[in-house]
């Protein structure tokens, strides 16, 4: 259940994986007793005799209606055409450092002023993403600071806001600056086999920052601590060790400081993992939806859906190489006089590379959220079956449509939803409480009591 990303953050992680896939081809602490003792379940969702899937969920989305669902909507749906306006503004910074030469006068430059390739790599690399980050930068500001207020979704001030941006665009130029020169020079020693050799060094590269992002990276834009709270701790820690994590403690960080959105994660690699729930979660959440929301994250762990993602990932990357640098040999070759460009592998050729990987991204796109949405879906899943939980599943679910849209349409969901939409999910957490109603009234059976309640509503 981690939170959607927010545009600012989406925007520098897009650069990065971009430039860094053209260099291969080229060559708040809250106590237990501050909480709801327990989900104020809805009319219609409580366990009884008669209990009804369709009822319950309809009852649970109906919490959340009126101008707050109406605001959650269309900031969501606002989102679609985001997608499209982030995708012209590239192709126009791409076409417009082409079409000036300045992508070619970056190159010149940057091997006049060093001898070494790998410098030349990586301050060409610095030239464009300040490039591109200064031409894109008035909707950088729109969506992640101007949009994120106008919704009420952020915190931050624009200084605080502002200052993020530029730790993160230092990130992007120093770790991305050495694997994209790392990245070149690997390439130029095996140009007929980059594509294959391409996908095992980016994931290499996405291997690492998994392992030393919590340690190292997460820290410089918010405080991590131990969990404060021993009641929630302990009980995260008992479901943890049921479920085979080798976890030996949980830490809290203080995402309020930017946004209300609540959130948690487990993350890291050989021996950096560790458990994190927001403070926005401990102040906002019930102890029962605290669960449910690190059964989801725990899920995820022990199904070892990042290890199918670095497979899915390693295949996406081979198709896109292999379509590169076939576009590129075609554009290069049409237009590589006018744009002053050597070769397919000149560096000046980045805007195009960068140009064919935008336009392969955007027709990827449902087929990478259906992945992503399929592993949340079972990460939710296996939530419900460890915590046992299913209606701090649906209060956490509400909390989230406050930036997601509750209740899409099929098509709307396959395409442009990256987790389960609202309707989906709690309709899963009422189909599982339908089937162990025992669990919350010994008298009733722990099965399904009606025909009703074996399926997710029509629509």
């Amino acid at each position: 259940m981690n939170s959607a990303l927010t545009r600012r953050t989406k925007l520098t992680r897009t650069w990065i994986v971009i430039l860094m896939i053209w260099g291969i081809a080229l060559c708040g602490t809250a106590v237990a007793s501050a909480a709801p003792l327990a989900p104020a379940i809805p009319p219609g969702a409580e366990a009884s005799s008669h209990f009804d899937v369709a009822v319950a969920t309809d009852a649970w989305l109906s919490q959340f209606s009126g101008p707050a669902r109406k605001n959650s909507d269309s900031y969501f749906e606002g989102g679609y055409w985001l997608i499209l306006w982030d995708f012209l503004a590239t192709v126009a910074v791409m076409l417009l450092l082409l079409e000036t030469k300045a992508s070619a006068w970056m190159r010149d430059f940057a091997e006049r002023i060093a001898r070494l390739k790998l410098f030349q790599y990586w301050i060409y690399f610095i030239e464009l993403v300040l490039a591109a980050t200064v031409l894109t930068f008035p909707l950088t500001v729109f969506e992640g600071w101007v949009r994120e207020h106008t919704y009420g979704l952020s915190n931050q001030t624009f200084g605080a806001w502002l200052s993020e941006q530029l730790i993160a665009l230092g990130l992007t130029l120093v770790l991305g600056g050495l694997a994209f020169s790392a990245l070149i020079a690997i390439v130029k020693r095996l140009p007929r086999t980059w594509p294959a050799w391409g996908a095992v060094i980016a994931l290499l590269f996405v291997t690492i920052g998994a392992v030393i992002a919590p340690v190292f990276i997460a820290p410089l834009f918010n405080t991590y601590k131990p969990l404060e709270n021993r009641v929630i701790k302990n009980q995260i820690l008992s479901m943890a060790r049921a479920n085979g994590i080798p976890a030996h403690d949980v830490y809290e960080v203080d995402a309020s400081r930017q946004s209300k959105r609540v959130s948690a994660n487990v993350s890291g690699l050989f021996g950096t993992g560790r458990i994190t729930l927001n403070d926005n979660l401990l102040a906002r959440c019930s102890p029962q939806a605290i669960m449910a929301v690190m059964g989801h994250e725990m899920g995820h762990y022990v199904m070892h859906h990042i290890y199918n993602r670095l497979m899915f990932a390693a295949i996406q990357i081979v198709v896109m190489f292999s379509l590169l640098r076939w576009g590129l040999d075609k554009l290069v070759g049409r237009f590589g006089g006018r744009w002053r460009l050597l070769s397919p592998t000149d560096l000046a050729a980045a805007p195009v590379a960068i140009l064919i990987l935008t336009i392969l991204g955007l027709l990827l796109t449902p087929i990478q959220n259906s992945f992503t949405r399929t592993q949340e879906y079972e990460a939710d899943i296996f939530g419900l079956n460890a915590s046992r939980q299913p209606d701090g599943e649906a209060e956490a679910d509400l909390l989230l449509g406050e930036y997601r849209k509750l209740d899409p349409g099929p098509l709307e969901e396959m395409i442009f939803f990256d987790h389960p939409s609202g309707r989906t999910r709690i309709t899963a957490a009422m189909r599982w409480k339908a089937e162990n109603l025992c669990l919350f009234d010994p008298a009733l059976p722990c099965e399904s009591v009606s025909v009703a309640a074996k399926g997710p509503s029509s629509r």
